[in-house]
């Protein structure tokens, strides 16, 4: 089984940051991607940024050039550091990774309970 363990969300005003972290452990044969969602109340959740075993990113055109999405292989983290933040930022971020538990399976995706980031105006 794998587990995604989320921090580093909260209050904070308009135009400050805050930087998540995602720690993932467990039974890891490959770990193809991990990434960031959130979901506003009343909304379907999306894509915030992913980057992939190969260190490629995505982002959501809503956050391009304010936050970066980063990794550390060795300590099998995501970070996600957001700056310039909007009120329309505040949601509960949620981590995803893609993770073969072995070589012989499927990628499965994995998700964290999640982290209430608000924004204040």
């Amino acid at each position: 089984q794998v587990q995604l363990a989320e921090s580093g969300g909260g209050l904070v005003q308009a135009g400050g940051s805050l930087r998540l972290s995602c720690a993932a452990s467990g039974r890891i044969f490959r770990l193809n991607s991990m990434g960031w969602y959130r979901q506003a109340p009343g909304k379907q959740r999306e894509l915030v940024a992913v980057i992939r075993s190969g260190v490629s990113t995505d982002y959501a055109d809503s956050v391009k050039g304010r936050f970066t999405i980063s990794r550390d292989n060795a300590k099998i983290t995501v970070y996600l550091q957001m700056n310039s933040l909007k009120p329309e930022d505040t949601a509960v971020y949620y981590c995803n990774a893609e993770i073969m538990a072995s070589f012989k399976s499927n990628s499965q995706g994995y998700w964290g309970q999640g982290t209430q980031v608000t924004v204040s105006s």
